[in-house]
């Protein structure tokens, strides 16, 4: 079978597939607000973010497609980065920052440039696809595996997918993520996709992100052979950090999760990273950073071993 061939079968698999509706904007505090409080307007920001993840032997496949849309009174702000993470190499293939003006759905994820999308009515997303010159990649998603709800409405969808790259098919599966907020307060702290072999996946996203009043909470969660495992409140320690010069700070490389009842204990060590300082007043700068992390967690399942990105960002 032509690789032209294999994409066109996927496609039409992924087109047909369980009636997926898109996930819906976060609600509540932390959720899709109305576009004026108090006779003001609100700056709302929103995430939306696409990994693939698979594992091959001992090698680990990324492709994060992550997005951020920024509204305004006047202007819509967009961004889009993606990368391609293979043995511990990290390749940014695509970063896109451009301006909109006002929409109804300043959330709703739209295309540009070298990023096109495939989406069917309700303005689902079937697929993401990269093409400039030579070089393309291409994400299809397939039937939902899992979704869950974050702890300030925020939604988490875990789905079936195969990443093409030249003449290559990759199985695997894709977290889709949403999550918003209104005013200054971010979208969500620090989150991890970390899988175990062909028998587990855990997700776990904080409700804020480091450094503020409060330590941010964790909720996490596990798709398993023969169960799914919920924990409201889990907490992710920084166990050992180094410095991170250009943005001035210090980033996590360890980290310890766990829960107070012991229902969850694991670690997490960094493999490898790609780190990027933003621009500000300073003197702390922002930071964004994406871990390749291998280690353990043990639940009332069992222990597994496992490999997976995590998701770290001071503003």
């Amino acid at each position: 079978m032509t690789r032209a061939h294999g994409i066109g079968i996927v496609l039409l698999i992924a087109a047909s597939a369980c009636g997926r509706p898109e996930p819906a904007p976060p609600s509540g505090t932390g959720g899709d607000p109305s576009p004026e409080t108090d006779g003001n307007f609100t700056r709302h920001t929103y995430e939306r973010n696409f990994v693939f993840i698979s594992l091959e032997s001992d090698s680990l496949f990324l492709v994060p497609w992550l997005m951020k849309t920024i509204e305004t009174p006047d202007t819509v702000t967009r961004t889009a980065r993606a990368w391609l993470a293979r043995g511990g190499v990290w390749e940014g293939f695509y970063s896109e920052r451009w301006l909109t003006g006002p929409t109804r759905s300043p959330g709703q994820v739209l295309p540009q440039g070298s990023l096109r999308l495939l989406v069917r009515d309700g303005n689902a997303i079937d697929g993401i696809l990269f093409e400039e010159g030579p070089r393309s990649l291409e994400l299809i998603l397939g039937d939902v595996e899992a979704s869950w709800t974050g702890a300030r409405g925020g939604a988490f969808e875990l789905l079936e997918a195969a990443a093409y790259i030249a003449d290559r098919r990759v199985d695997g599966l894709v977290l889709d993520m949403a999550r918003a907020a209104a005013g200054e307060t971010p979208p969500g702290g620090d989150w991890a996709l970390l899988l175990s072999g062909d028998s587990a996946v855990f997700v776990f996203a904080a409700d804020d992100e480091y450094g503020g009043e409060v330590e941010p909470i964790y909720r996490g969660w596990a798709s398993l052979e023969n169960d799914d495992l919920q924990w409201p409140e889990a907490r992710v320690d920084w166990r050992r950090t180094e410095a991170f010069p250009p943005a001035r700070r210090d980033v996590p490389v360890e980290w310890r999760i766990w829960t107070v009842d012991g229902l969850v204990e694991g670690e997490l060590q960094a493999v490898s990273a790609e780190m990027q300082s933003g621009e500000g007043p300073g003197p702390l700068l922002p930071v964004h950073a994406l871990f390749e992390v291998a280690g353990e967690i043990s639940t009332v399942e069992g222990t597994f071993v496992v490999r997976g990105l995590l998701v770290h960002e001071r503003r």
